[in-house]
């Protein structure tokens, strides 16, 4: 039976979310690849070849969507088992002052960064606590270490996040799932800063922003650890990045 992996929060294929569903695809896996934007899951999908991808249209903010996500990972098709990977990797992020900071704005980021998170966390506990093993990762970030002028919003996500990461991992480690949080402290070399902040791109080049093939290769050896040397939380920078 092929292994199906659950990665939540996939957009162009230039992102995170492509270069895991990408990684777990070379390591055997098929990837039900879940995003808001049909075009874009599609093509990550079909990028994975033989079959390895399954589209599935999702808003992580909206319970019945993340249902559904979740209900195509406990039946995967012929020749395939139940996922045992889950990666969430929703978010955003957007300097906004805080005396310009709305209620809905705050809203929103709380939504993405860390309610979405506790819904894929709980249906993925739900689907792989019964079969005693399997992988959660979620994508973090330095904010949810600190917090920086005009980032309380991304701040407050991200806190909450590594939270209730943690608390899954105390609750469910012991029950054989492996739960962890990756903390990114950079800017990712992706489509959406080279679109929403390309002097960052010019300014620091490629050795100066997080390589997302790199990421993702730390998240698939997560998931190969020995579970008598798990590790919860791990960051992750360029060599220049100063912290």
């Amino acid at each position: 039976m092929q292994p199906t992996a659950v990665v939540v929060g996939v957009g162009s294929e230039e992102g995170l979310g492509a270069a895991v569903a990408r990684r777990f695809a070379k390591g055997g896996f098929h990837v039900i690849v879940g995003g808001r934007t049909a075009k874009k899951i599609e093509q990550v999908a079909s990028s994975l070849g033989d079959s390895n991808g399954t589209p599935v249209q999702v808003d992580a903010t909206k319970e019945e969507d993340v249902l559904h996500l979740f209900h195509a990972a406990s039946t995967p098709g012929t020749g395939r088992s139940p996922a045992s990977v889950v990666i969430f990797n929703a978010g955003n992020n957007q300097h906004i002052p805080f005396r310009e900071l709305s209620g809905a704005q705050f809203e929103d980021f709380w939504r993405i960064g860390c309610f979405a998170g506790f819904l894929v966390g709980r249906e993925a506990v739900n689907l792989l606590l019964p079969q005693g093993a399997g992988t959660i990762i979620f994508t973090g970030a330095s904010a949810s270490l600190r917090g920086r002028p005009g980032f309380a919003h991304f701040s407050a996500a991200k806190a909450g996040l590594r939270m209730l990461s943690q608390s899954m991992a105390r609750e469910f480690g012991p029950q054989g799932l492996h739960v962890a949080h990756v903390v990114i402290d950079g800017g990712i070399n992706g489509t959406r800063l080279k679109a929403l902040r390309p002097e960052i791109v010019d300014e620091r080049g490629t050795d100066g922003l997080l390589n997302i093939d790199a990421i993702a290769e730390t998240y698939w050896q997560l998931h190969l650890q020995h579970p008598t040397a798990w590790t919860h939380e791990i960051d992750l920078r360029p060599f220049k990045e100063s912290f």
